[in-house]
Order: C-alpha cells, then sequence, then structure tokens
C-alpha cells in the first residue's frame, strides 16, 4: 500500500462499478495514510456502499493500515463505493478490491455479510497470506493458543469440486487440538452491543494416518445448540456452516467436540467468522439509474453525479428529487440552463414517477415528443427558450387543463432566418389547414391570372397586317443590325444561353453591353411570322418587367432579335432544387406578382394574336420577366416546348 487516491474535492467520491445483479462479491478497502500530504494529520470519513454507510475510516497514526472487507450480492447492475467527506480531513484510499464467488457460497438473508475474523487455525507462522495460495484472495490470519496444540501433515489437501468454498490448503494443513485431549476446542466470541446473527464457517480435514483407531467425529455447539455428529476424511476438506444468533449483552461461545465413541482428541484446521450486516437502504431504482446515466452519456454534461443518484439523501445529486418510497425514484429533473443541444431525450419515459421536468434555457432542437404526455404525475414541464418547433402534442394540452402547468409559451415565435416555432394550442392544426389552403389559392389566382390574360388578348386580336408592316418599317429604320454584325457580336455563336420553341440564344456583346441574341431556327415562312409577331409585340409594350428590344437581324432566312441579357439565369434554375439562392415566400410572391404584370401589360396593347402568336409571345415574355429581385430573369426558362 505504498500509493493513495486522495479526493480534495467534493463531498462525495465515488467508484462506479458496473456489474451483474445478483452475483456475489468480496470486496475489500484498504487504508494506510502514510503521511502523504506532508500534514501529519490522520483524516476520519466514512465509507459508503451503494446507499450504506458501510464503515467509518479512523487510522490510529500515519504508519497504521486498516482494512474492511465484506461478502456482497449486488441489487442491481451498478455497485457504488464512496468516500464521504465529514469535515475531518480529506477522505482517500490505498487499495480496492473486488473477488468474485460462488453464488452457493456465503448465503444470507440480507445479502451482506462482515466478516470480522478468518483464522488459520494452529499456524504458527508469522503472517497471513491471501492470494495466490486462496483462489478467491481471503486474507487468513494465523491463530494459535497455549491450550492449543498443533497437528500437520506435509501432504496437500483436496478441498475436492464439491466444496465451493474452496479452503486454501496451505490453511487445511495445520489444525489445532486441546492440550488435554479430554477436553473441548473453544472460541470464546465475547458479547455483541446489538441483536446479531452470526454465519460461522468451519473448515476442516484429518491430517493424521490412522491405522487402527476409528475415524474422528465431532460435534459443534454454540449456547444451546448442538450439531448432529460427522467424521472428517484423511488429506479431504469438509465445510461446516451454522447460523447463530446473539443477543445484545450476550456472551458468545463456540465448543468443538469429541464424540463418546471417538478415541481421537477434536481438531479444526480453519474458521470464518462473519455478521450479518444489515443494509436497509435500497439503491435508487435502477430503471431511473439507466435512464439518468444515458442522459448525463448523451448530453456529455460535467455535473458531480456520482455514486446513487437519490441516496443518501444529504448527497442528493445536483438537479435532482427523489421520492421516499423503497427504492427511490427520481420525481424531479431540472438541467435549465446545462447547455443541451439535440433532441429530447427518449429516456426521460422512464421515469415513471417524474412530477417536475425542465429542460429550459438550452439549445433543443426537435419536436415536443409524445413520450412526454405518458408521464402520469408530471406536473410541470418547462420547455421555455429552446430551439423547439411544431405543435405541442394534444394529450400534453389535455393535461395541462387538467393541472399540468406548461410553460412554453415565450419560445413560440416565427423566424425567417430558420429558427423552429412552437405552437402550444389545439388550433395548429386548423392553422397548418389554413396554410396550406393558402397556398392552393394563390397558386389558383396565378393560373386564373394567366387564362384571363389569355381570354383578354384574344378579345383584342384586331391588329391588323398593315399595324404588323408598319411596326416592321420601324425596326428596319432604326434598329436593324446585319447578319455579319452578329456573327461579330456573338462571336461566330460562340456561347449558347440556351434553346427555345422557335430557335437559339447566344450570348454575345453590343459594345460594352452584353445581350442576349436569339436566332429564329424554323422554315423561313413559319419563322418570320413567329418574327413578325415578336417584334410588333415588343417594340409596342414597354414595362419594367419585361426586357428591352436592342436590335434585330432580318437577312434571308438569317432573323434573329437581340435583347437585354440578364447576368442571373432564368427562373427554372433559380427554382431548381440545385439552386444556391433560396427564396422566401414573399419573394416567390412577388415573382408571381411580377410575371402577371408583364402578362397583363402585353393584354393591355391593342392588336389580336391568333392562339399559336399568343403562345409565342407568353414565351417571349416568360424569357424576359424580371422579377423584384436583383439580376434574375427568365431568360432560358423554357426549353423544349416547356411552357410557365
Amino acid at each position: 500500500m505504498d500509493n493513495v487516491r486522495s479526493f480534495p474535492e467534493g463531498d462525495k467520491n465515488c467508484y462506479n462499478l458496473n456489474l451483474t445483479k445478483g452475483d456475489r462479491y468480496l470486496i475489500r478497502a484498504s487504508f494506510m495514510y502514510g503521511n502523504y500530504d506532508e500534514k501529519n494529520e490522520t483524516p476520519q470519513f466514512d465509507l459508503y456502499l451503494g446507499p450504506n454507510l458501510w464503515c467509518t475510516v479512523s487510522l490510529q497514526d500515519a504508519s497504521a493500515s486498516s482494512s474492511f472487507e465484506i461478502i456482497h450480492t449486488l441489487q442491481s447492475n451498478h455497485l457504488y463505493v464512496c468516500l464521504v467527506n465529514t469535515g475531518e480531513g480529506t477522505p482517500f484510499i490505498s487499495a480496492l478490491v473486488l473477488r468474485p464467488l460462488k453464488n452457493t457460497t456465503y448465503e444470507s438473508q440480507t445479502g451482506s455479510l462482515d466478516c470480522f475474523g478468518r483464522y488459520d487455525v494452529g499456524s504458527t507462522a508469522e503472517d497471513g497470506f491471501r492470494f495466490k495460495e486462496d483462489v478467491y484472495d481471503r486474507y487468513w490470519v494465523p491463530l494459535e493458543r497455549d491450550d492449543w496444540t498443533q497437528k500437520t501433515t506435509k501432504f496437500s489437501i483436496d478441498s475436492g469440486n464439491d466444496n465451493d468454498y474452496q479452503p486454501p490448503s496451505l490453511a487445511m494443513r495445520t489444525a489445532a487440538a486441546p492440550v488435554n485431549a479430554n477436553r473441548s476446542l473453544d472460541f470464546p466470541l465475547g458479547s455483541m452491543d446489538s441483536n446479531s446473527k452470526l454465519y460461522v464457517y468451519m473448515h476442516f480435514a484429518e491430517v493424521e494416518e490412522l491405522e487402527f483407531e476409528r475415524p474422528r467425529q465431532l460435534i459443534v455447539s454454540y449456547n444451546d445448540f448442538q450439531s448432529e455428529p460427522f467424521s472428517l476424511e484423511y488429506l479431504k476438506a469438509t465445510t461446516k456452516f451454522f447460523l447463530f444468533e446473539l443477543n445484545s449483552g450476550q456472551e458468545g461461545r463456540i465448543s468443538i467436540y469429541s464424540t463418546e465413541d471417538s478415541t481421537l482428541p477434536p481438531i479444526l484446521n480453519a474458521i470464518e467468522i462473519c455478521m450479518e450486516k444489515q443494509f436497509s437502504k435500497l439503491q435508487t431504482a435502477e430503471q431511473d439509474v439507466d435512464a439518468i446515466l444515458n442522459i448525463k452519456l448523451i448530453y456529455g454534461l460535467k455535473r458531480n453525479w456520482q455514486g446513487d443518484p437519490c441516496a443518501p439523501p444529504a448527497y442528493l445529486w445536483e438537479g435532482l428529487n427523489c421520492s421516499d418510497n423503497d427504492p427511490p425514484r427520481i420525481i424531479s429533473l431540472n438541467l435549465s440552463s446545462s447547455g443541451l443541444t439535440g433532441e429530447i431525450p427518449p429516456y426521460i419515459a422512464n421515469f415513471i414517477e417524474l412530477q417536475y421536468l425542465d429542460l429550459s434555457n438550452n439549445r433543443l432542437t426537435g419536436s415536443v415528443p409524445e413520450f412526454l404526455s405518458h408521464l402520469q404525475f408530471l406536473k410541470v414541464l418547462n420547455l421555455k427558450a429552446n430551439m423547439l418547433k411544431g405543435s405541442v402534442p394534444a394529450k400534453l394540452i389535455e393535461m395541462s387543463e387538467n393541472g399540468l402547468q406548461l410553460r412554453h409559451l415565450e419560445f413560440g415565435y416565427i423566424s425567417v432566418e430558420g429558427n423552429p416555432d412552437l405552437c402550444a394550442s389545439m388550433s395548429c392544426k386548423k392553422k397548418s389547414i389554413k396554410n396550406v389552403v393558402a397556398v392552393v389559392i394563390l397558386s389558383s389566382l396565378w393560373v386564373l391570372m394567366i387564362g384571363l390574360g389569355i381570354i383578354w388578348r384574344l378579345k383584342r386580336r384586331k391588329v391588323t397586317a398593315s399595324g404588323v408592316r408598319e411596326y416592321h418599317s420601324l425596326v428596319l429604320k432604326n434598329l436593324h443590325v446585319t447578319y455579319s454584325e452578329v456573327l461579330k457580336i456573338t462571336n461566330n455563336f460562340e456561347r449558347i444561353l440556351g434553346k427555345g420553341g422557335f430557335g437559339t440564344v447566344f450570348h454575345g456583346y453590343l459594345g460594352d453591353t452584353q445581350v442576349a441574341v436569339k436566332m429564329l431556327s424554323h422554315s423561313p415562312d413559319q419563322g418570320y411570322k413567329q418574327f413578325e409577331a415578336e417584334v410588333a409585340l415588343l417594340l409596342r409594350v414597354h414595362h419594367r418587367n419585361l426586357t428591352s428590344l436592342i436590335g434585330y437581324c432580318a437577312e434571308g432566312n438569317k432573323m434573329g432579335l437581340i435583347y437585354e441579357y440578364m447576368a442571373k439565369g432564368n427562373l427554372a434554375e433559380l427554382l431548381s432544387e440545385s439552386s444556391i439562392v433560396i427564396l422566401s415566400w414573399e419573394q416567390r410572391f412577388q415573382i408571381v406578382a411580377d410575371a402577371a404584370s408583364g402578362v397583363c401589360c402585353g393584354q393591355k396593347r391593342k392588336g389580336g394574336f391568333e392562339r399559336k402568336n399568343l403562345l409565342a409571345a407568353i414565351w417571349v415574355w416568360s424569357e424576359f420577366v424580371v422579377v423584384d429581385f436583383p439580376q434574375i430573369s427568365l431568360t432560358q426558362a423554357l426549353k423544349d416546348h416547356e411552357r410557365l
């Protein structure tokens, strides 16, 4: 025990061991101060096993050592060995040992035994021993007395496969017998301060080879109790277990006799004397422990949560409150302002007796889970100042009407930057339906506006051919560009912007100005008709939502229109899934309004169109509608006969 581990911080510091419920262990805690802190002040502190006080550690001086041992059957999958600061010095520990035992050994009514005596009877050795001589690492102390005589053998003692206690051969090779062969072998136990139950394990083996005598026969007695006679086998271990009750203040004595038929004195090789340990407090319900440990793990909580969450009550975990039940249950969980992120964990549903839950002032996301409504004892639910979204489950709202206080209204807001909102009323679904209806109505209005525009324009299709020719003459006079100039503008049609129903659009430069040049690709007759319609229309229409006509080309079958170029692309690209631009609903509505405004502007102009010309005009407008958004147009929006 040359090293120690001290715990200068916190009132309770624990070793948390994940084991298996129902298993039995020998647990040993050892202490030697050794003046490790150079204060020369031996501390005093408490040692807890789970929620129960195991012992008080108090050493006589710096060089003194002390060990406390207990045989304990696990009541859950979690074992806590805790050092508690009682204000009399810093707790420390030199060694903590756990050794698994067979469940067929050391059984007790309470599940715990404090073994205060384990003796190698008749041994004359100076020091005790443990592992490797003992497979269970039990510590055996040599014991001899003046009224005893030693019996010994040089041969190993066979414990056999049927003896689960496996007494060590080193202890079994020696035995004690009374000097007076006619006397008993006695063990005075003294008196106890309170009523106690003693668990006594006696290990016997015949160490003398008997040729003519009958086998040694023995009887064990304790106060008024007397066992049945039993005999010993040569070099084979036998273990006898006895349960004795010792009343407060009563002197106890264990005696071993030879039967009247036996000619040999009684012997004893080894003995273990244990007292039943009353651990009355139960650990926190395992379901709650697993849940709170998982929550701690998920959120990476740095709180000083050690040992049993609910016990002892003076060292309750921060943020928790527990019931007085057996076992205790977590009834209150306060994780407010704990830096929590992510969704509300499902483990909270395991706190079946939870009454108060405070998760406020964190950065929790996702929706309010339905499982919270399954907590039938829940009285207060505080979720304010998070980033939750969606709606509170209807069942929780019903619970609030029956006494549950929902504290979440402060963070129910809508943010265009993407912050989620939380709706806390039964009208959430109705509101959602209204939103859907609103979108449907707006979409219908948009279709209706286009339809009305078409009908309105059809009623005014009396534009004469002479009118078109007048505009055509104007174009020839003011905006004509030769085909060779078109080649120069487009650098021999180097860059294609897109293809429409009647031609291909190329990028070009007219001086320092970027332009879009659409060259007609159909037969001269059909292309010329389309060409006439576009030129006549665009020369008459001037609107902020329509791009401007800059020039035209008409040389034989080489016909083209030169438009203002919109550098940011078309509406199809803008609305595609791959677009990096995210439009708000306000911007989307503005696009619809601007497109409708452009359509309406064209329909208000005098002159008639055939249906195909009208569709072509709509296609032209659709290509060049400019929404109220910097440098975004409908250029290239209609490809391969697509329609807006």
